[in-house]
């Protein structure tokens, strides 16, 4: 949290990448509304957790700064706007609509708790950005949305319907974010394979890829966020097998590895369709490395059935592992399944972290002696192509992509040599 007496427009965010891209889109439009003594609180509501954990924060906030006007929006503010508009502490609410729009960063409005209905909206502009404050790399929105409805899930009713931002306005924006010195841009959005059906058109993320990367021949390293493996497209396999700018780094939405829980999670696709992706992936680039999102304690998760998804660690070659205990969220179909036992949770979240944590150290352990592209994010500490934490020993100019030997691995981190 920044220096109370700040009078600087002051964001505070919570959960995904995507709410890190709109929290910037927020911070120029307060700026250009000539804000200053204001607190931006962006929410999630991917779990009960994260709201008790922004009200906390909001209150914390009002005691800091007692003059100060308090914004909340973001996904929790869009699915239960009254409750954080009584909030004695909050001056006004704002949607995830209403947040990315100038006019709603003006003159206070008459009413505290500003939010549309968000499954009306049908478009998502792509909102242009200067820069990003202390980042190395830069998150552009591509999509905005779920059109899914899995069973644990509370996101599509606080982000809307699946649209997608047109290919121009991509372009232009990846073109002013290299012209201001960023050399990684990260694609991001709420479900992105499903980028591109309500566009002229209808292109594939892939086709869009495709195109980025030719109209901005400069950019030298591009990543996808958070992919569906049953919805990638022709032109999207070709790029991974060809092109060397789209870093060796796929995150994947697993969430289970149990045809049975992935079911009843109303998942798209089954434990064989996530294997034979990294097979595939693999056999194409033969250094890429994997990430994941899991869901420990499901309801009606067996042991058997969390063994399952134990093993997928090893038959998929996952490396960096997100994992999550289930955190039942009212209004939800999976919140009236039957609960498994909340101790039972947290083991086997923990048991499933331990198994990413020996991953991770294995892919690690396997780059020393490597040469490496770094990214420096911030004095000698940067980032693999790999998306790997790496130590230089002597501070580096941030934003700097160079080049690195291996040497090591403390503490979880590699460590290099500059060459």
């Amino acid at each position: 949290m920044s220096d109370p007496l700040s009078k600087d427009p002051e964001i505070v965010t919570f959960g995904c990448r995507l709410n890190t891209y709109e929290s910037e889109v927020m911070r120029t439009h307060a700026r250009n509304a000539g804000l200053e003594d204001v607190v931006i609180v962006n929410t999630c509501a991917v779990t009960s957790e994260a709201e008790r954990q922004a009200r906390q924060t909001i209150r914390k906030l009002r005691r800091e700064r007692p003059n100060a006007r308090i914004v909340v929006t973001g996904c929790a503010a869009q699915i239960d706007p009254q409750r954080y508009g009584a909030m004695p502490e909050v001056d006004q609410v704002l949607g995830n609509q209403e947040k990315l729009q100038p006019e709603s960063w003006g003159l206070p409005p008459a009413e505290k708790v500003v939010v549309n209905d968000i499954m009306s909206v049908k478009e998502t502009a792509g909102h242009l950005i200067g820069g990003f404050e202390d980042r190395a790399r830069a998150f552009v929105q591509v999509q905005q949305g779920c059109d899914h409805r899995c069973t644990f899930c509370i996101i599509p009713y606080g982000r809307g319907p699946s649209r997608s931002v047109p290919i121009g306005a991509v372009v232009e924006q990846v073109q002013a974010l290299v012209k201001a010195g960023y050399k990684e841009v990260v694609l991001s959005g709420v479900d992105i394979t499903s980028y591109g059906p309500d566009l002229p058109g209808t292109p594939t993320l892939g086709q869009m890829v495709r195109r980025l990367l030719a109209l901005v021949p400069d950019l030298p390293r591009l990543r996808l966020s958070s992919l569906d493996c049953i919805e990638i497209d022709d032109d999207l396999w070709r790029l991974i097998e060809t092109e060397p700018r789209l870093m060796p780094h796929l995150h994947l939405s697993l969430q289970a590895g149990d045809d049975m829980i992935l079911k009843r999670m109303k998942r798209r696709h089954l434990r064989d369709d996530a294997v034979a992706f990294c097979r595939r992936v693999r056999t194409l680039r033969p250094d890429i490395v994997f990430g994941a999102d899991f869901i420990a304690g499901f309801p009606t998760e067996t042991e058997e059935m969390f063994e399952n998804t134990l093993r997928m660690v090893e038959d998929c070659g996952l490396t960096w592992l997100h994992v999550f205990p289930y955190s039942p969220r009212p209004g939800t179909p999976a919140a009236k399944m039957p609960q498994v036992d909340g101790a039972a949770r947290k083991e086997r979240a923990a048991r499933l972290r331990a198994l990413g944590a020996e991953a991770e150290a294995r892919t690690l352990a396997s780059l020393v002696g490597r040469e490496v592209s770094v990214l420096i994010e911030k004095d000698d500490l940067g980032r693999t192509e790999h998306f790997a934490e790496i130590r230089l020993g002597t501070p580096q100019p941030p934003g700097s992509v160079l080049r690195a030997v291996v040497t090591g691995v403390v503490n979880g981190k590699l460590t290099g040599s500059p060459l």
